[in-house]
């Protein structure tokens, strides 16, 4: 039978409340504290949790009947708070992205493992039904040869959006805009089921948006380590967006999914299960964040967090860790560095 785990959460912007209502699903989670900067989001966990809060986050950690803390700060804020739950015994989750260097990345993963706690970076959109079956289907050959791998992320944010945090739109906190902040998990997604990428070649560019300093619209072509070749679209300046949607086809079958959708599975040698699958999940999504990033659900987190307790309890590794975090921001990097060099950028960087 699990323990219980308590659990605290740094930061208290719109994202902490998935991670509070994924803990409060769990049967062996407890929100115990969670710390912020603004008063008037703490006070909001205060009144809608019943939890403890604090202004310092070193004071959260040294509460004892907390075992995992959520890192929700903005994105270029991960890496210090992640770093010192480390440094106090306590497991880490961190939502996306890991952090926004490479180096910063590096140290959360080096001081997990010094400190011997494990660290688990949110990707959830590898934990849908929908999801996983297509990873299992492509890892199982029935595409035949890969031949190309698609995503396409046509979202709209308003210029309010963007205005409503000083740290949105920046360089420093946000550490990229369309393809940092919205569109890492179908990156990670579409990588995870190609497989690792070998060089990218892209343009990005800001079209629509005033006051901030990243990309609101990104195009890159992508070659994979197994030759299939690849495209990222990702924008939040089309008004009223869509639903982001992959495309894996290969020698043998293609698969397309719209958020969490599977709009098209057809293969050269047709299966039994085939007509049942494209029954069961062609009406599957969620809503997604095509123009509201608060319309998500926050099941997937609580399938994650499933998972990363699980491997504690059993002592076996769980789906996505640091280093499988790390691999969405390395490719986000090398299409950064593409469009600045007008260049092929080769990975690893």
């Amino acid at each position: 039978m699990k323990k219980t785990y308590g659990f605290g959460i740094i930061g208290c912007g719109m994202i902490a409340d998935f991670h509070a209502k994924a803990i409060k699903d769990l049967n062996c989670g407890n929100l115990i504290a969670v710390s912020s900067r603004s008063s008037m989001n703490s006070q909001r966990f205060v009144n809608n949790y019943g939890v403890k809060a604090y202004t310092d986050y070193h004071e959260l950690l040294k509460n004892d009947n907390i075992d995992i803390v959520c890192i929700c700060t903005p994105s270029g804020l991960h890496m210090e708070p992640a770093v010192a739950t480390a440094i106090s015994g306590k497991h880490v989750i961190v939502e996306k992205p890991l952090e926004i260097t490479l180096k910063r990345c590096d140290k959360i993963i080096n001081t997990c493992l010094k400190n011997n706690v494990r660290i688990c970076p949110i990707f959830n959109s590898r934990f849908s039904d929908s999801s996983r079956l297509i990873k299992k289907t492509v890892s199982d050959g029935r595409l035949g040869q890969l031949i190309l791998g698609d995503v396409f992320v046509k979202w709209y944010r308003s210029q309010d959006y963007y205005d409503s945090g000083d740290w949105r739109g920046t360089k420093d906190l946000d550490g990229g805009g369309t393809l940092m902040n919205q569109s890492i998990h179908a990156i990670d997604f579409l990588q995870y089921v190609m497989g690792p990428v070998k060089s990218v070649q892209a343009f990005t560019d800001t079209l629509a948006h005033d006051r901030i300093d990243v990309e609101d619209v990104a195009v890159a072509s992508l070659k994979f380590n197994n030759g299939a070749l690849g495209v990222i679209e990702a924008t939040t300046a089309v008004y009223p967006g869509s639903l982001k949607r992959f495309e894996f086809s290969g020698t043998k079958g293609t698969i397309v999914m719209e958020e969490e959708s599977i709009v098209k599975w057809d293969f050269d040698k047709e299966k039994n299960v085939d007509k049942e699958i494209r029954k069961k999940f062609s009406q599957n999504n969620s809503g997604g964040g095509v123009s509201d990033p608060t319309t998500i659900s926050h099941v997937n987190h609580f399938r994650q967090m499933t998972d990363f307790i699980n491997s504690i309890e059993k002592n076996e590794p769980h789906l996505i860790d640091g280093y499988e975090g790390r691999k969405a921001v390395e490719i986000i990097l090398a299409i950064y560095e593409s469009s600045k060099f007008g260049k092929i950028v080769h990975l690893p960087l």
